[in-house]
C-alpha cells in the first residue's frame, strides 16, 4: 500500500515536470482578441462621419438658393479678402508709430506716448463710424459729404457699386478708418512729452470727425472738386500725411518747445531718445504696414498690386540710403534716427504716385525725400518748432514733395497738384488752428512745468513703463548741459 502511494506520488511529480517544461499559452491566447473595427480611433470616426453626412445634406438642400459661382463673384471675394488683409496691415501700423515715438522720446514719458497711440485709433474708429465716414464719402456736394450716418446707408450712398462689382461697405469702411487713424497718430509725435492727455484726445476727435473727412471728400470721391480737376493722390501723400503734418505743425507751434530744448541764445539742444532699438523696430513695422497702405489703395486684387508694392519698396530703400549719406556728410556720422526718418520719408513721398510713376522715378522720388527730410529737421529746429520725432518733416514736407512729384514724373497736371496742396494745406491750417485755440481755452493744452519735469507717466497716468529701473535726473532728463531747468527764478517754474 505504501509502495503504491509512493509510485503515485512519483507519477504526479513526473507529470508536473512534463507540464512545466511545455510552452505556456501567451496572454493574447488566454484573452479573447477584440476586433480591429472596435479600436478607439475608428469609433471616433463614427460621429465625425455622421456630421459630414448631415452638413453635406444641408448643403445640398440649400444649393438651389446659394450664390452662383461666377468669375465675377470669385473676383469680388478675392478683392474683399485682400482689402481686409490690407486694412489689418494699416491698422498694425499703429504699433509702429507707437514704438517709433516711444523710442525717440525719454522713458519718463513712455506710458503717455503708448497710451496716446493706442487710444487714438479707438477714438478714430468710433467718431469715423458716427459721421466722419459719411462726411467723407456720402452725398453729392463737391465740398462736403453727408448722409448714411452710422454706416446705415446703401453702398451707393458711399459711392460703391453693389457686390461683387464693388466692395462691401463694411470692408471699405474698415480700410478707410485705418487711414483716418493714421492722420491723427501723426500729430502725436510732434506734440509728445508736453501735451495734456485730454487735450490730445479732444483734438483727435475733431480732426478725424471734421477736418480730415472734408478734405478727403475733395479728392477721394468722384464728385469732389479736386477729383473733378484730376488731382492725383493715389494713397494719401496729401490727403493723409500732409493733413496730419499740418495739424502736427500747428500743435507744436501752439504748445511751444519742451523745457531745456533750446539754450539761452536759442540754440537747439539734443534730447536723445531712450530706446533706439524699439524705434528701429517701429520703423520696420511701418515699412511692412505700407504694403497694405499703398497696394491696398488699389481697392482690388489685380495685376497693379505687385507693381505698387515694388515702387513703394524702391522709394523706401532709396530714401533710407540717401538720408544716411546726407546725415553722414552733414554731421560727420551716420545718424540712426535719420536712417529711420529717411525710410519713412521715401514711403510718404511715393504714396501719392505709387501707381503712376515708372520704377526709376520711384527711386528718384524716394532719394530726394531722403535728402529733404534731413535738412527739414534742421530747419524746424532753427525756427524753434520742437518736433521730437520729426513728424512734420516726414509727413508734411515729404508729403508735399510726393504730391508734386506725380506732376513731374507721373503725368498729372503740376498746376492742379500745387492747387491741391495749397487748398488742403490752407484749410487744414485754419481748422486745426481753431481746434487748438478752442481746446486751449476750454481745458488747456500743455502740462504744467512740474509735471513735464517729473515725466508724464507719473503725472498723467500714475505708473511707469520701466518700474524699478534707475532713471536719470537733472540735465539728462531735460536736455542741454546746464544743471536743472534754467529760469529767472532758479527753479522749475520757468515761463515758456
Amino acid at each position: 500500500m505504501l509502495k503504491r502511494q509512493k509510485s503515485r506520488t512519483r507519477s504526479y511529480r513526473q507529470f508536473a515536470e512534463v507540464v512545466g517544461s511545455a510552452p505556456q499559452p501567451t496572454p493574447s491566447i488566454l484573452q479573447p482578441k477584440r476586433p480591429r473595427w472596435l479600436s478607439p480611433s475608428l469609433l471616433g470616426c463614427i460621429p465625425l462621419t455622421a456630421l459630414i453626412i448631415i452638413f453635406w445634406s444641408l448643403a445640398a438642400v440649400a444649393q438651389d438658393d446659394a450664390q452662383p459661382i461666377t468669375p465675377e463673384y470669385v473676383q469680388g471675394v478675392l478683392n474683399t479678402i485682400w482689402i481686409v488683409i490690407a486694412s489689418i496691415l494699416v491698422i498694425f501700423m499703429n504699433a509702429g508709430f507707437g514704438m517709433l515715438e516711444t523710442g525717440f522720446c525719454r522713458h519718463k514719458n513712455a506710458v503717455n506716448i503708448l497710451s496716446k497711440n493706442l487710444i487714438v485709433f479707438a477714438i478714430a474708429t468710433l467718431i469715423y463710424w458716427f459721421f466722419g465716414f459719411s462726411v467723407m464719402f456720402g452725398g453729392e456736394n463737391p465740398f462736403i459729404g453727408g448722409g448714411g450716418f452710422f454706416l446705415t446707408g446703401e453702398p451707393s450712398v458711399y459711392g460703391l457699386d453693389p457686390f461683387p462689382e464693388g466692395l462691401p461697405k463694411e470692408v471699405f469702411f474698415l480700410f478707410q478708418v485705418a487711414f483716418a487713424g493714421t492722420a491723427a497718430t501723426i500729430v502725436s509725435g510732434a506734440v509728445a512729452e508736453r501735451i495734456e492727455f485730454v487735450a490730445f484726445l479732444i483734438f483727435s476727435l475733431l480732426l478725424v470727425g471734421i477736418s480730415y473727412p472734408i478734405t478727403g471728400h475733395w479728392v477721394w470721391t468722384d464728385n469732389g472738386w479736386l477729383a473733378s480737376m484730376d488731382f492725383h493722390d493715389f494713397a494719401g501723400s496729401t490727403v493723409v500725411h500732409s493733413v496730419g503734418g499740418w495739424a502736427a505743425l500747428m500743435g507744436a507751434a501752439f504748445l511751444g518747445p519742451r523745457m531745456g530744448k533750446y539754450g539761452p541764445s536759442g540754440e537747439p539742444r539734443a534730447i536723445p531718445g531712450h530706446n533706439m532699438s524699439i524705434a528701429t523696430l517701429g520703423c520696420l513695422i511701418l515699412w511692412i504696414g505700407w504694403f497694405g497702405f499703398n497696394p491696398g489703395s488699389e481697392l482690388a486684387a489685380n495685376e497693379n498690386v505687385p507693381y505698387i508694392a515694388l515702387t513703394t519698396n524702391l522709394a523706401a530703400s532709396a530714401g533710407g540710403v540717401t538720408a544716411t549719406l546726407t546725415s553722414w556728410i552733414k554731421d560727420g556720422k551716420p545718424d540712426l534716427s535719420m536712417i529711420i526718418n529717411g525710410i519713412l520719408a521715401g514711403l510718404v513721398g511715393i504714396t501719392a504716385g505709387c501707381d503712376a510713376v515708372p520704377l526709376w522715378a520711384a527711386v528718384v522720388i524716394g532719394a530726394i525725400a531722403g535728402v529733404i527730410v534731413v535738412y527739414s529737421v534742421a530747419f524746424f529746429d532753427r525756427i524753434q518748432i520742437d518736433d521730437p520725432v520729426g513728424a512734420t518733416s516726414v509727413h508734411l514736407v515729404c508729403g508735399i514733395w510726393g504730391t508734386l512729384a506725380v506732376g513731374i514724373f507721373g503725368g498729372a497736371n503740376l498746376g492742379v497738384q500745387i492747387l491741391g496742396v495749397l487748398s488742403i494745406g490752407g484749410f487744414t491750417v485754419v481748422m486745426t488752428t481753431i481746434f487748438w485755440l478752442a481746446i486751449r481755452a476750454m481745458v488747456g493744452i500743455r502740462v504744467n512745468p512740474e509735471h513735464e519735469y517729473e515725466g508724464l507717466d507719473i503725472a498723467e497716468h500714475g505708473m511707469e513703463a520701466y518700474n524699478g529701473f534707475l532713471k536719470e535726473v537733472g540735465p539728462a532728463s531735460v536736455g542741454g548741459i546746464d544743471p536743472g531747468i534754467p529760469s529767472r527764478e532758479g527753479g522749475i517754474g520757468r515761463s515758456y
